[in-house]
């Protein structure tokens, strides 16, 4: 089953790095990816642009409603994203217990709706 791993973070705690700690970070996220994609259950990811330059966007009676940024009154931001294909929900969870954002934020675990299950 496939599932979406949503990477929730705090933006300026990022931001606050050196230099140094920001490739080290990266770097862990590169072997994050390196083993899951060896251990054959990754299937995507990207990390997402700040959430300033973000646009949330609603249609409502017709009309079209941009606002600027995400909506959602949140502490955390969405850094980024896993697919991941995994056998069930506990090893999904494992996966995403390894992300290195799981120390310091949220990883949401979401399956993604097949259109045969």
């Amino acid at each position: 089953m496939r599932y979406l791993l949503l990477i929730g973070s705090d933006e300026s705690a990022m931001g606050a790095l050196s230099p140094e700690e920001g490739a080290a970070v990266l770097a862990e996220y590169g072997a994050f990816g390196e083993e899951m994609g060896q251990r054959g259950v990754l299937r995507g990811g990207e990390r997402v642009r700040p959430s300033a330059e973000a646009r949330t966007v609603r249609v409502r009676d017709g009309e079209v409603l941009v606002a600027d940024g995400p909506f959602a009154e949140t502490k955390e931001q969405l850094g980024g994203f896993y697919l991941v294909d995994c056998g069930g929900l506990d090893e999904a969870v494992e996966v995403a217990s390894r992300i290195p954002g799981a120390r310091t934020g949220s990883i949401e675990v979401r399956p993604i709706w097949e259109r045969d299950a």
